[in-house]
């Protein structure tokens, strides 16, 4: 027998999710469901589910289930969309939340507007330049701006926002459907990877990410970060200022430190519809 379960569907820039609260039965779902929900023919369609789960060290623990059915560490428009649940339905306005995400506790700061949260500013905690899950998680050294093996013709860097990167500066944002699919599973990357691919321009970015698990999305907040921290280590944009990088669907704003010790991200949010959806089998 199906179980009926609350869905809420939430979207930043276009990039947009499922929200699941499942903080009462602490149930994450499975791989099927986060393919069947995301499935714009057959399901609800989205880029991915955000199931939010009990805490010990914030208001809910967030698990991205992308498209394809597998989990990513973490994502910037995710984690807007999951703040802005949370305060819609928490009958408060505070100034700030803390939610725990596969990339550590991250603090959120709602701003507020006509219809509650309208945009949420988050504190990404740092860019990483060796990790496990990137090709320096091999080597022990950062991969920067580097001629990326198979593929000499492509300058690239490695960054870590808990998801890994693979940053292409001044590369053609139109080769993203041709070489995002085949760079994604590149063997450097034992997780699989995002692929940004950047435009530097005099007062930002432009970028267009092939999104691991997704293809090709309106908008990836910790692409944007992972840019932004590679412009800046290029030396093509100055740090400590906040940068605007625009994606398909529209602009985020970036602070990246010149220690890279948290980088930071606002941009705005939006609620698009609740319903009911029967789950085979209770998953």
């Amino acid at each position: 027998m199906d179980a009926r379960e609350r869905i809420f569907k939430y979207q930043g820039l276009g990039n947009d999710f499922v929200v699941l609260d499942r903080r009462r039965s602490g149930v994450d779902i499975d791989a099927d469901t986060s393919r069947w929900m995301c499935d714009r023919r057959l399901g609800i369609g989205a880029d991915g589910v955000l199931s939010l789960l009990p805490s010990e060290h914030g208001l809910a623990r967030m698990v991205v289930h992308n498209a394809d059915g597998s989990i990513a560490e973490m994502c910037g428009n995710g984690l807007r969309c999951a703040v802005k649940y949370l305060v819609d339905h928490s009958g408060e306005t505070p100034a700030r939340i803390d939610v725990e995400t596969g990339a550590g506790v991250l603090t959120c700061m709602p701003f507020y507007g006509a219809g509650g949260v309208v945009s949420v500013d988050i504190s990404m905690g740092p860019a990483r330049l060796v990790a496990p899950n990137l090709p320096s998680g091999a080597t022990g050294r950062p991969f920067l701006d580097t001629p990326l093996p198979g593929h000499p013709e492509l300058r690239a860097s490695a960054v870590s926002m808990g998801n890994p990167h693979l940053v292409l500066l001044d590369r053609p944002l139109e080769d993203a459907p041709r070489l995002g699919p085949e760079l994604e599973r590149h063997p450097s990357f034992q997780d699989r990877t995002n692929v940004e691919f950047v435009r530097v321009e005099p007062d930002g970015l432009t970028v267009v990410v092939w999104e691991r698990g997704c293809g090709l999305t309106q908008a990836c907040g910790t692409g944007a970060c992972a840019s932004a921290v590679a412009a800046v280590l290029a030396g093509r944009l100055p740090p400590e200022t906040w940068l605007r990088v625009t994606l398909p669907g529209g602009d985020l704003g970036i602070r990246v430190p010149a220690d890279l010790s948290d980088i930071r991200l606002r941009g705005p949010v939006a609620f698009v519809f609740e319903g009911v959806v029967g789950l085979a089998g209770g998953r």
